[in-house]
């Protein structure tokens, strides 16, 4: 009696039914979420029930996220990607794409170095502090490494540890440069008028191009054919896409419980005894990308804001939002940077990965 009392107390929700477990888990989500949103933080809709997840998964739920629905959010967060790559940005990189390209391997060798030193250490597990340590896609990055074995547990509380730091630190500088506290943030619409065209468009490539990724065997082909799909159409002007914010909270709520959901004590207390070696190889990063900004500042003739801004190390969504709010900035050169940073990002994350990994076991 008294074992299965100790029991209960540790796992309390493990012997509810699972209709109770998700109401309660959704609320903590909307309260969380909700929360997060008001301070600003980046990715609070994905951040909210993620850690809500976490609470539910340390405390005995039992219950999963559905695959099918699981693999819908992974397709609108390719669409998503695909809406951001425009003509524009692509000819920004054409301009100058051989300091891009420089600027670009200098942060994913440097980023990757710190990975594969947290792995050697033994700090964190196989590759799982390389996808960790990929600078930008925090997002794209947790899913894709799942599909390549590595804890996708860990790779998220490292990825969304340095989206927080990186915006943080980015919004201090901005206001360092540039008075900002007049600028009203735009209004969530959450409901908005559904444009037939767009939308339907939105759902197709979700539906056909996740159905081709996973039937192909795409490694994260559930996000990597509608974004692959979905930029080509998008750059050509054949499609335009519309994702409503109830659609993005719907889809960040199930990749974030996804991962929240996996969360054990036992992977808390790991996670929490890695942070002080995981917070120094975020600073480090950070500091990387400073040198490479005065470089960029020095050779360009740009502003010093605009270069940092441009060679920041993740949270492409926030780092959008704060250049926004500077309007002295280079608003594109930022975003052409930050996209081909996650472009070579997302497309050799894998190799490096395994390289680093067979490394480390080496």
């Amino acid at each position: 009696m008294t074992e299965n009392t100790e029991t209960s107390s540790a796992a309390p929700l493990a012997g509810m039914r699972p209709a109770l477990q998700w109401m309660i888990i959704i609320a903590l989500s909307v309260g969380g979420g909700y929360a997060l949103q008001r301070t600003g933080l980046p990715a609070a809709l994905l951040l909210g029930p993620m850690v809500a997840g976490i609470i539910a998964g340390t405390n005995g739920a039992t219950v999963r996220v559905p695959r099918l629905p699981y693999l819908a959010a992974q397709g609108v967060i390719g669409v998503l990607i695909a809406q951001a790559m425009t003509l524009e940005i692509m000819r920004v990189i054409l301009d100058d794409w051989l300091l891009f390209t420089a600027l670009v391997l200098a942060t994913v060798v440097a980023s990757s170095l710190l990975g594969y030193l947290i792995s050697r250490w033994r700090i964190l597990p196989g590759s799982t502090a390389v996808w960790g340590s990929s600078p930008g896609a925090a997002t794209a990055m947790v899913i894709m490494a799942e599909a390549f074995g590595a804890d996708a547990r860990l790779v998220a509380f490292m990825q969304y540890l340095r989206v927080i730091c990186v915006a943080a630190v980015a919004a201090l500088v901005a206001r360092l440069f540039v008075d900002t506290s007049g600028v009203e943030m735009p209004t969530t619409v959450w409901f908005p008028a559904i444009e037939p065209i767009p939308f339907a468009s939105t759902i197709a490539l979700v539906v056909i191009g996740g159905l081709l990724g996973v039937r192909l065997k795409i490694p994260a082909g559930a996000v990597m054919a509608p974004m692959l799909f979905g930029s080509v159409l998008h750059i050509a002007g054949l499609a335009s896409f519309q994702l409503p914010e109830w659609l993005l909270a719907a889809s960040y709520a199930l990749i974030g419980w996804n991962i929240g959901l996996g969360f054990t004590r036992a992977i808390i207390q790991h996670a929490a005894r890695a942070l002080p070696q995981i917070v120094s190889s975020i600073v480090a990063l950070i500091a990387f990308c400073w040198g490479l900004a005065f470089i960029l500042s020095s050779t360009l003739g740009i502003d010093m804001l605009t270069a940092y801004l441009a060679t920041s190390p993740g949270g492409m969504d926030s780092i959008a939002i704060i250049a926004a709010a500077s309007p002295q900035v280079d608003l594109p050169l930022i975003m052409a940077l930050q996209t081909m940073r996650f472009l070579f990002v997302l497309f050799l994350g894998p190799s490096v990965a395994r390289l680093v990994a067979r490394q480390v076991a080496s």
